[in-house]
């Protein structure tokens, strides 16, 4: 029976694809592919397939005179610096086998290169493969290019993340004050709902047509005619370019199978997203532990606990890191699913009964222990398993879920996510209480440098467990994104004393941000500054500057709503005040009972037919399609999915229409701090695809 595992076998589908092509050769890859195989059983598939090697996708490879055939694989247009690193491996190597695969399809190549009309077979494929063979030496020599839309990870049966658009993030405030001081004054927009797809930079034009022939593609295979509608001003483009696919025309009036899917700005709502009221063990686990290099999504477990090794400085660069990806072992694939859907007790406790049971299968003297999981209890299990080869084999997959749970529980800086939780509880009793301006004063207090690391005074926190400029800059924008929540008050007077508060807020910071002892990712990528010592006050303070000026765009994401309009309710002296999560609100109108017409959730699907019916409405009763009307239901995250939200999809169709379909799709599984990033530091106008 058709259903959502049709979806999550297309990755597989795709990369058998790639497989097909890499027998006896050395595959060059990018990251964001690398990332989408990692989820998708990793390096070891193209080795099983017959690949000899694979390496980075970068100029400084290349292969011996023994290696005569080679796959690259990249997640960008063959355009600009990929021609070039492709070019560079090429002259260094001795090639005669070449096949290019390209997650980005050819009519995206054809709009790169300013081709407006529609052209038979795949012209810029064909010039290419004609470059190759120039490069490789002999017009002789094989070229294949092709594109092969292997952009899906599979991270759990509930979700599939496209790793290669983990930077498209929905606009904001100062993009669209970027893109209208290009327009002439009459044609500005004046907001970010007016603007349309032309009205977009071309890089990004570019990657949301590529994201669109993407999931065009996984219609296509699936055999599906989609209903899609939109909710935020970058869903409705999207939405809107996946309606108007050339492709997809011929698909819809053919496709046995239905689906719906809805488009989220994931700017619709950021409190949840930089909160730590999510009630999940694995969005701890990705906030404290370390990426996995080359990696969004996935983290580095240490895994120096299984071996004899002493720990050293020198000894964490000997061992290879262990992940959350387990795509070999069905025991850790369960225990992964319920890690990510359930809540943190209940994930910890999955734990401790998976680790037990890979004991007592094994017959390993376990001291069995009842009550609260701690840490040590953990480790104890897991060093169980030590230094025995057989047993490390057959249960690694759930021995590395049970360390990075262990390493998380007992990390240090977990202090800092109850002291940023029972922080925000405060914020929002605040809110509904006095006006904007009162409520920010009270972060003045914690607005102050950590003190260093030999600074240990008896009776006070340790330095770990106090608020870091990370922590500062997330509680800034939980606040912000609540601002209008607040009680009004006088109109002027508060602009005025907000302005003045801004700019004292403003000084704390770069103050902050100046004495810290290590610049964490995310004031890396704020400040353009690796290390402290390269960072001036006054870069310190510019940063600091085009931060608040994001901030102040925050609170008005969702005004343009009809109904949706609020994800806070306000104390009424028996409860207290509460969030009230954006996604919920849309699955409780989605899987309404008496099905009721959402304004703000946007059909999109209908083209010119639909126009036509909202003009005859006024004379007859028209029905639009509803996103439960099929069987299947497709909610995709455009800027990033948390895994708290992951549980609250899962609970929310199981109390309003348990047996539901649901799948999530997003551009990435969010840690806090990655909405920081996505806000503040990363070029959104201008995503890398390869221009």
């Amino acid at each position: 029976m058709w259903a959502a595992d049709d979806f999550l076998r297309f990755p597989h589908q795709m990369w058998e694809k790639v497989l097909s092509k890499v027998k006896k050769a050395v595959v060059f890859m990018d990251s964001r592919c690398a990332e989408a195989l990692h989820w998708s059983g990793g390096a070891a598939l193209l080795l099983e397939a017959g690949a000899r090697n694979l390496k980075e996708f970068s100029s400084f490879e290349a292969c011996a005179e023994n290696e005569p055939k080679a796959v690259f694989v990249v997640s960008t247009l063959l355009k600009g610096r990929t021609i070039d690193v492709i070019k560079d491996i090429i002259s260094l190597s001795h090639f005669q086998y070449c096949v290019v695969i390209t997650t980005v399809a050819h009519s995206v190549h054809l709009v790169a290169n300013n081709v407006t009309t529609e052209m038979e077979g795949n012209p810029v494929f064909e010039q290419f493969e004609e470059k190759l063979c120039e490069w490789m030496g002999n017009m002789n020599y094989t070229a294949e290019v092709m594109h092969v839309p292997a952009v899906f990870a599979p991270v759990s049966q509930q979700l599939l993340l496209t790793p290669a658009f983990a930077h498209l993030f929905p606009l904001l405030f100062p993009d669209l004050e970027a893109i209208n001081t290009k327009r002439p004054e009459k044609k500005r927009f004046g907001s970010l709902v007016d603007m349309d797809m032309n009205s977009l930079p071309v890089e990004l034009q570019l990657e949301i047509k590529s994201l669109a022939a993407v999931l065009n593609a996984m219609f296509e295979a699936t055999g599906t005619r989609e209903e899609s509608f939109a909710v935020g001003p970058m869903s409705r483009i999207i939405a809107g370019e996946l309606a108007g696919h050339p492709q997809a025309k011929n698909r819809r009036k053919t496709a046995p199978n239905k689906a719906s899917i809805i488009f989220v700005d994931r700017t619709m709502d950021l409190t949840g997203a930089v909160g730590h009221h999510g009630d999940n063990l694995v969005e701890k686990i990705l906030t404290v532990l370390e990426p996995l290099p080359g990696h969004v999504t996935d983290i580095q477990v240490d895994m120096l606990e299984l071996t004899s090794l002493q720990r050293t400085p020198h000894s964490t660069n000997i061992l290879a890191p262990g992940c959350l990806a387990q795509t070999q072992s069905p025991a850790a694939q369960a225990l992964w699913e319920t890690m990510l859907t359930s809540k943190h007790k209940e994930g910890v406790m999955e734990v401790r009964r998976h680790l037990v049971e890979a004991a007592s299968k094994e017959k390993l003297p376990i001291k069995m222990g009842l009550g609260r999981v701690t840490p040590e209890q953990l480790r104890s299990y897991v060093q169980l398993f030590r230094s025995r080869p057989g047993m490390l084999e057959s249960h690694c997959g759930v021995l590395q879920l049970g360390l990075a749970t262990a390493q998380t529980l007992r990390h240090p800086i977990m202090p800092r996510w109850d002291a940023c939780l029972a922080f925000e509880r405060l914020l929002l009793q605040a809110l509904g209480d006095s006006d904007f301006t009162a409520v920010l004063r009270q972060l003045l207090p914690l607005m102050k440098p950590r003190r260093g690391e030999d600074d240990t005074a008896s009776g006070s926190r340790s330095r770990e467990e106090e608020c870091g400029p990370d922590e500062l800059i997330l509680l800034l924008v939980y606040l912000y994104s609540l601002a209008d929540e607040a009680q009004p008050s006088d109109q002027d007077a508060e602009e005025e004393e907000l302005e003045k508060l801004e700019r004292e807020l403003i000084g704390q910071l770069t103050l902050v941000i100046t004495q810290e002892q290590h610049l964490s990712p995310l004031l890396q990528k704020l400040t353009g500054c690796d290390t402290p010592e390269q960072l001036t006050m006054e870069q310190a303070h510019a940063a600091a500057e085009g931060l608040f000026e994001t901030l102040r765009g925050l609170s008005q994401t969702r005004d343009h709503l009809k109904q949706l309009r609020s994800v806070y309710t306000a104390s009424d002296g028996v409860h207290q005040a509460t969030y009230r999560p954006f996604l919920r609100q849309v699955l409780e109108e989605v899987f309404h009972p008496d099905r009721p017409e959402c304004p703000d959730i946007e059909y999109m699907s209908g083209g010119l037919t639909d126009l036509l019916k909202t003009g005859f409405s006024m004379f007859m009763k028209v029905t639009r399609p509803h996103p439960s009307d099929n069987p299947l239901l497709l909610v995709f995250l455009v800027g990033g999915v948390t895994a708290s939200e992951l549980r609250l999809i899962k609970e929310a169709v199981s109390t309003h229409k348990p047996g539901s379909q649901v799948l999530v799709l997003s551009t990435r599984l969010l840690r806090p701090t990655d909405i920081a990033e996505l806000l503040f530091a990363t070029p959104r106008l201008s995503p890398d695809i390869g221009v």
